[in-house]
């Protein structure tokens, strides 16, 4: 192909080892560097979320959204944070303004908030105040699958 000014992916890495993928992809972003206009189909959402700047989310055949990939995952409004604490001390449910904590076996606290509305260290001192000595965190911002789950439910 000679320096198109746009190119159409559809589904470029289906069955492509890891080494292929990377390299595929280190060549349409020297492309897009170039100037050309990428346009990809993909059912990898994380695909689409590293490579795209705008994304346009289909369900069955009707556009849903089209943003850029900033505004998309803006709209995600959870959060979720895994403590590994030392010994689970379950936390009184009073005025836990929105903030919801699970436990399991794995000595893990999940926690479960509205990012714009809870800060982390409000939620730190939830797990300290109970007396939970925390060695470990983990956090999960939610991803463009989140986006695309929550756009297309019925």
């Amino acid at each position: 192909v000679h320096r198109p000014p746009i190119l159409v992916l559809d589904e470029p890495t289906a069955g492509v080892d890891v080494q292929l993928r990377k390299n595929l992809w280190d060549n349409v972003k020297t492309l897009n560097r170039q100037g050309v206009t990428i346009i990809l189909t993909t059912h990898l959402m994380y695909e689409a979320e590293e490579m795209c700047n705008r994304i346009a989310i289909i369900n069955k055949g009707n556009l849903i959204k089209l943003d850029t990939t900033k505004n998309l995952l803006d709209t995600i409004k959870n959060k979720k944070i895994i403590f590994k604490v030392e010994k689970i001390y379950k936390i009184n449910n009073t005025d836990l303004n929105g903030i919801s904590f699970s436990y399991n076996s794995s000595n893990e606290v999940i926690v479960s908030y509205e990012r714009k509305k809870h800060k982390i260290d409000e939620i730190i001192s939830k797990i300290k105040n109970a007396g939970m000595e925390i060695y470990d965190i983990s956090t999960d911002e939610g991803n463009l699958e989140d986006v695309f789950i929550d756009l297309t439910k019925n």
